[in-house]
């Protein structure tokens, strides 16, 4: 894990400076370290569950922004698609795009289980276009970054097909290095931008954008410039890079990435493609972008944390953890590992944490079947263990036991804790020592498992 890897700069920065450095510099050599460690954390756990919108979602959006985008209908069955296809071709399409909407990449070279090959395809027929959709509707479609079953498509997108002449990449995102948004594009658009700042770093181009000023014109130009823009359609590219930064700010996006950002034929610009990120803590302001969220497609067990209030990441193994704070709970997942377990989850309780989130979280870990047995790792600083504590025995009392749960409780309220749970009908099994928690949970499992 990275986490490790920074773990381990740390001890060597100790071993390798203790002799030549001031106490002082070893340390402020060592906050550094630990600092990216909890930016690390931070932004792989607290962040990670984001809101997700299919592509149609931001493209009607961007559409209501003045954006430039392709003209499209959303369908559900084959005859409604069947009907699209009519009205696009009579009005404005030579040829029409059919896309499956899922959230997951790569639909293109996906499979469904009718026996369709890709999620994305094209025909000029009306009646192809409602037998292409029959096939995807209430079918699974499999790619690289779906479950091996497929994810159930429910809707469909047709859209206009339009040639691209030349595709260019465009992203506004959040910088916390420069502390602000930053304008990134390139004239490589159309692969992964990944790809391009690996093989031709000098195609990546990015201009800081001040928060106080906001976009000026000049840099919107600038930038259509950089991407091979020329003449009148550097203008209307500039344009749309404006309109762009004022839905960033509208928003409260934290990434918006077209890819591709291209121009057609006939000297328009157009966002084929749109990514859209957005502030969870500006959800209160965003009330209709979050109501579109679909959670069909999410780890429901993500979901249901989210709705608690709980931080929950599901992963392979069986030994199912909570903990407070990302970093014990980071902790408690490596001595896991170190003695021979699978940690099933991250799971954050957080530092406000009531005995109703704890009766929560015991639900998402008991009703995952892989989790075989339950680790409580509490340092209660903030946390008072006496409220988890009452919270355990709750949640035994209302869930039943039926695996092994090892607790382990250290800090504020930690004798009232430990009475609770040492006056519980339920077979808990306390540990004061951190190790001995891990060291005994892992032997549980095994134990079950012969």
């Amino acid at each position: 894990m990275k986490s490790q890897a920074l773990l381990r700069q740390c001890y060597s920065t100790v071993r390798q400076n203790s002799a030549i450095c001031t106490t002082y510099q070893v340390f402020m050599k060592i906050n550094n370290i630990l600092e990216n460690i909890y930016l690390f954390i931070y932004f792989h756990f607290k962040s990670r569950r984001w809101i997700s919108l299919h592509e149609y979602q931001s493209k009607k959006i961007l559409h209501d922004n003045n954006l430039n985008v392709q003209r499209f209908q959303v369908v559900e069955n084959h005859q409604d698609a069947k009907r699209a296809g009519e009205e696009l071709m009579k009005t404005i399409a030579k040829e029409l795009v059919i896309k499956a909407q899922i959230l997951a990449g790569g639909r293109g070279k996906g499979t469904f289980d009718s026996g369709l090959k890709g999620g994305v395809k094209l025909t000029k027929d009306p009646v192809e276009c409602g037998n292409i959709v029959k096939q995807m509707i209430k079918h699974r479609l499999v790619t690289k970054q779906t479950p091996p079953e497929g994810v159930e498509v429910q809707k469909v997108m047709v859209a206009e097909a339009l040639d691209i002449e030349r595709e260019t990449y465009l992203a506004i995102l959040l910088d916390r290095a420069y502390g602000g948004a930053v304008l990134m594009g390139s004239p490589m658009g159309g692969v992964d931008i990944e790809e391009v700042a690996e093989k031709h770093p000098n195609q990546i181009f990015t201009i800081a954008i001040d928060p106080m000023i906001g976009m000026k014109k000049e840099q919107a130009l600038d930038m259509a410039k950089k991407l091979g823009f020329k003449n009148k359609l550097a203008d209307e590219a500039a344009d749309q890079i404006l309109k762009l930064y004022k839905l960033f700010l509208k928003y409260d996006c934290t990434q918006i990435e077209i890819n591709p950002f291209g121009e057609t034929p006939d000297k328009r610009v157009i966002n084929f493609d749109a990514k859209l990120s957005f502030d969870d803590s500006a959800k209160f302001r965003q009330k209709t972008v979050f109501d579109q969220e679909d959670t069909t497609e999410s780890d429901q067990r993500e979901v249901e944390a989210t709705n608690a209030g709980l931080n929950y990441i599901g992963l392979q193994g069986n030994i199912g953890c909570l903990v407070n704070g990302a970093g014990l709970a980071m902790a408690t997942m490596d001595i896991i590992k170190l003695y021979g377990g699978e940690p099933a989850n991250f799971l954050d309780v957080g530092g406000g944490v009531r005995e109703e989130q704890v009766l929560d979280a015991f639900k998402i870990l008991f009703n995952d079947n892989q989790v075989k047995a339950v680790l409580v790792n509490i340092f209660g600083g903030i946390v008072n263990c006496a409220i988890i504590a009452n919270g355990i025995e709750k949640a035994c009392k209302k869930l039943g036991l039926k695996i092994p749960l090892v607790v382990r409780l250290q800090g504020t309220n930690m004798d009232e804790a430990r009475r609770i749970l040492n006056q519980s009908s339920f077979p808990i099994t306390a540990e004061n020592d951190f190790e001995k928690a891990a060291q005994k949970v892992v032997s549980l499992v095994k134990t079950s498992s012969k």
